[in-house]
């Protein structure tokens, strides 16, 4: 896949110093390069492939390929943009593959292999994505706080406890066209204070850090076969 050619733009000195540490071999520059645009390029292919192992595969795919072609890169755009068109070129590249199998299907008499199962997000902790979890629950909690109390309650009723309309309109003895309502009122209301506050968490959506960011570092720099003398974690 050749690389893609980069407009002109000015370029941080510091970070051109860098990518040239890493065109020389050295590990400490290609591990500094990787978590600096780990998360926004894993982002980037996880738009794309909607699926967390692909864009993982992807994305180790994206860092053997610059660093192999690091000569290709002038400085006249971002690192970053440069980056992310390899990561963007990787991951509808792979999209395409993934397409064209599934209209080719498995060739007649063929032996499918086994596949191993990945571990479900259930069986890793992830302290990452816990945490996103959690900011966003903690969102949906506040946000159903702040409604008024009517709202609330049909809210709660309706949608965490799941009881029907007419359940609903027995336990607060009311209309069940009154539950209709309050609850379109609240679901309404829940979205808007979501759509106000969920910026900044959504920062922190789709993590890739922590254990899996440093699991992929090592790979990449395994593949490129740099030694630097590091004691391992």
């Amino acid at each position: 896949m050749p690389a893609p050619k980069a407009q002109h733009r000015s370029f941080d000195d510091t970070e051109l110093a860098l990518v040239r540490r890493a065109s020389e071999g050295d590990a400490q520059a290609v591990r500094a390069i990787i978590r600096e645009h780990n998360q926004r390029l894993y982002r980037l292919v996880r738009a794309v492939l909607r699926s967390s192992l692909d864009a993982e595969e992807a994305l180790q795919e994206t860092y053997l390929h610059a660093f192999s072609h690091l000569s290709a890169f002038n400085g006249e755009a971002s690192f970053a943009t440069w980056l992310s068109r390899i990561a963007l070129n990787t991951a509808f590249m792979r999209l395409r593959s993934q397409k064209t199998l599934k209209r080719i299907g498995p060739s007649p008499g063929s032996v499918e292999s086994e596949v191993i199962p990945f571990p479900s997000p259930a069986a890793t902790v992830d302290p990452e994505r816990t945490m996103a979890q959690r900011q966003l629950l903690q969102l949906v909690e506040e946000a159903t706080d702040a409604l008024p109390e009517d709202f609330r309650v049909v809210f709660m009723a309706r949608v965490i406890e799941g009881l029907s309309v007419e359940e609903t309109a027995e336990l607060l003895d009311v209309a069940p066209a009154t539950i209709k309502t309050r609850l379109h009122r609240a679901r309404k209301l829940i979205r808007e204070r979501l759509e106000e506050r969920i910026g900044p968490v959504l920062m922190d959506a789709f993590p890739f850090a922590g254990s899996r960011c440093e699991r992929l570092t090592e790979t990449v720099i395994g593949k490129l076969g740099l030694q630097d003398g590091r004691e391992p974690l």
